[in-house]
């Protein structure tokens, strides 16, 4: 009788388990005060957004979704509130496989948000933080360029522009030197192919070279390495 309990029971084990896999990414989390609307669970697939599932919230803000990762890329948490209103309403992170929980409130959706769970968001949030400042400061080259005294001085007009220059050439050294020293992380090639894909070849090449393996060969790796194949075939024509 026993035996045959204990079978039971890991046959309960295996069918609770048996619907996912070292490759399955489940989010979990709660939008705070959220009493109507829809979640989506979004990435893009060869340029386009598509929605791996999605979920109405009726009077409870938690949410889970689970779905099969090809490899770790960027997702999105979409909120249609019903407000007619776009503002503050999807969240990006690096998805990945194992649980991730993603908290935050339904009026400042993606202003708040605590994500936990992905090793690569939380080197992209890193990455991201840095190179807010560098906006921010370029932000504001560009509105001081725009003074109506700027404008009416040259000498002070040539010097801002010389300022963002370089503010953006800084930019530029910062994000090429995060990748090269991040060559484990699936963020690496995502920084090359999406955030500096215009960088020169070398430092594009220095990045790509510097891979891991599992790094080499997930999408943004294989895409990193197609851009950079194209580029050289441009230069050799």
């Amino acid at each position: 009788m026993k035996k045959i309990i204990m079978v039971a029971v890991l046959a309960i084990t295996i069918a609770s388990c048996a619907g996912s896999t070292e490759n399955t990414m489940t989010v979990t989390g709660n939008v705070k005060g959220l009493k109507k609307g829809t979640l989506y669970l979004q990435h893009i697939a060869d340029t386009t957004l598509v929605t791996v599932d999605s979920l109405v919230v009726d009077g409870d803000g938690n949410f889970t979704f689970s779905t099969e990762l090809k490899s770790p890329e960027l997702y999105y948490l979409y909120l249609d509130k019903k407000d007619n209103n776009s503002i503050n309403d999807r969240i990006t992170f690096f998805g990945e496989p194992g649980n991730i929980t993603i908290n935050t409130n339904w009026n400042t959706f993606d202003l708040n948000a605590k994500i936990e769970g992905s090793k690569s968001n939380d080197k992209l949030k890193e990455y991201l933080e840095v190179m807010s400042k560098f906006n921010t400061k370029d932000l504001e080259y560009a509105r001081l360029s725009m003074d109506p005294k700027t404008l009416g001085d040259s000498s002070a007009f040539d010097s801002l522009q010389n300022l963002s220059d370089k503010n953006v050439k800084r930019g530029y050294l910062y994000a090429i030197n995060f990748a090269l020293n991040n060559a484990d992380s699936y963020v690496a090639p995502y920084i090359a192919v999406k955030e500096v894909a215009d960088a020169n070849l070398k430092y594009l090449d220095s990045i790509n070279n510097t891979l891991s393996v599992d790094v080499a060969n997930s999408k943004y790796g294989k895409e990193l390495k197609e851009h950079i194949e194209n580029l050289k075939k441009e230069t050799e024509q």
